[in-house]
């Protein structure tokens, strides 16, 4: 999958496979060669956004072997190594759903901050907390084991597009025990920033439209932060107070005595929502801090698009809340087929018919393209099924306007089921005449 931006917009494409690289060292020169492994991945960047730039694709290296591949002294592999995230999870690729579970519980547990003091606690925590969000959720690791990171970033999840790890630690303990018994209890979700979550939007659009790119206005309808209250979820001037059932600590504890010991369940306080306070809530909003508006966004596809391809909108998601970042915008495209033209990647395929005598003595027919119809040699003697190349009457390359792939002209010959008496004469004039020359050569 590659993304491709346009303005403050990306486009998602699936079409990546790893490309080998190999360079030899000489003083004041650099060799680069590629080792029969083709790469068809686009690089993305925007002027006004973040998507891939060069440097976020990962380069992976592989080595086939080859009868003509010896070693040289000074050549070496440069390789920028992926996260493996199995094995920052500890476990096999085959892993169950439940074994991923427990391996991230058992190293989250380890290295939370408010437990481990260690200078890189953190920064593993988070590791694992990435690490778990993509094996745990069935699409992100097919994609992942596919394709690798290169997999996810395709897909629109760039590397800062990971949930916050302390939410999925806390969603993923809360209810279950809590940390409550490790001396933990300095981080809750009091007052926390919630981000918006995205909305997705279904284009649909014609051939060439896609084939050329278009400038689409579209209507969405996402939550918005209220204006009476400002996002606050409060009334104008009233004043919160603490939450009496929490204590304003936003979670409550519950314990049992089991023959083990005292088990402890920590919860978010259902009666403040985590906030610790209680407010007045607004009428507008009814005390979310959020209104569901409709909203009109001029959005420009990008030539050579196709369905599947997804742009993606920074910002212009749902709102987020107490403070968070808002989400994005997702639009999906679905491209309406063309009864004439069929595509392949880059290349569009089309299928001619003439007659035996053109194919025997060649001409010239006209040919529909998307730039129009356009004039195609037959040469003399074309055989049936014959593909002929139309360069460059295909498709854009995404992000890459001036690269385009070709129209693919597959020849059908017609052979009459009936012929006059005439017509059958001189064909068999052309049989005997063929034959004469076949015997003269044999002489």
């Amino acid at each position: 999958m590659a993304i491709i931006p346009c303005g403050s917009t990306f486009v998602a494409q699936w079409h990546i496979r790893p490309q080998l690289t190999t360079r030899s060292y000489v003083p004041n020169r650099i060799m680069t060669a590629r080792l029969g492994v083709t790469s068809t991945m686009s690089y993305l960047r925007a002027s006004n956004s973040g998507l891939f730039a060069r440097d976020s694709l990962p380069l992976l290296s592989f080595v086939r072997p080859s009868q003509t591949s010896h070693h040289r002294r000074g050549a070496r592999f440069i390789v920028r190594a992926e996260t493996d995230y199995y094995t920052v999870l500890g476990v096999s690729r085959n892993a169950s759903k439940s074994e991923i579970k427990s391996a991230y519980r058992k190293l989250a547990r380890s290295y939370h901050p408010d437990v481990n003091k260690d200078p890189g606690a953190e920064t593993k925590f988070k590791e694992i907390s990435n690490a778990y969000e993509v094996l745990s959720d069935d699409e992100k690791r097919s994609l992942y084991d596919k394709y690798g990171e290169a997999g996810l970033k395709g897909a629109g999840m760039g590397m800062g597009d990971f949930s916050n790890p302390f939410d999925l630690f806390e969603s993923l303990f809360e209810g279950m025990g809590g940390m409550g018994g490790m001396g933990m209890g300095g981080r809750s979700s009091r007052n926390r920033a919630v981000d918006g979550q995205d909305e997705y939007y279904s284009l649909v659009l014609n051939f060439k439209d896609a084939v050329f790119g278009v400038e689409k206005e579209i209507e969405i309808t996402r939550l918005e932060s209220c204006g009476t209250c400002n996002g606050s979820g409060a009334k104008p001037g009233t004043t919160p107070s603490k939450c009496t059932t929490c204590g304003g600590q936003g979670q409550v504890i519950s314990s049992a005595r089991t023959p083990l010991g005292v088990f402890q369940q920590v919860m978010t306080c259902s009666s403040c929502g985590g906030t610790g306070e209680i407010s007045t809530p607004c009428n507008t909003c009814s005390g979310d801090g959020r209104v569901r508006r409709t909203k009109r966004i001029s959005l420009k596809v990008p030539a050579g698009v196709d369905s599947g391809s997804r742009l993606r909108v920074r910002s212009e998601g749902n709102a987020g809340r107490r403070g968070g970042s808002a989400g994005d915008l997702f639009v999906v495209i679905e491209v309406i087929p063309d009864p004439v033209l069929k595509r392949d990647d880059t290349n569009i395929l089309y299928t001619c018919k003439v007659s035996y005598i053109d194919a025997i003595l060649g001409t010239t027919i006209k040919v529909p393209t998307v730039d129009g119809m356009v004039d195609l040699k037959i040469p003399a003697g074309t055989q049936p099924n014959t593909t002929l190349v139309m360069a460059k009457k295909g498709v854009p390359v995404l992000n890459k306007t001036n690269m385009r792939g070709d129209q693919l002209v597959r020849v059908q010959v017609e052979i009459p089921k009936r012929l006059s008496s005439e017509e059958k004469k001189l064909i068999e004039e052309l049989a005997d005449l063929s034959k004469g020359k076949t015997a003269s050569s044999r002489r």
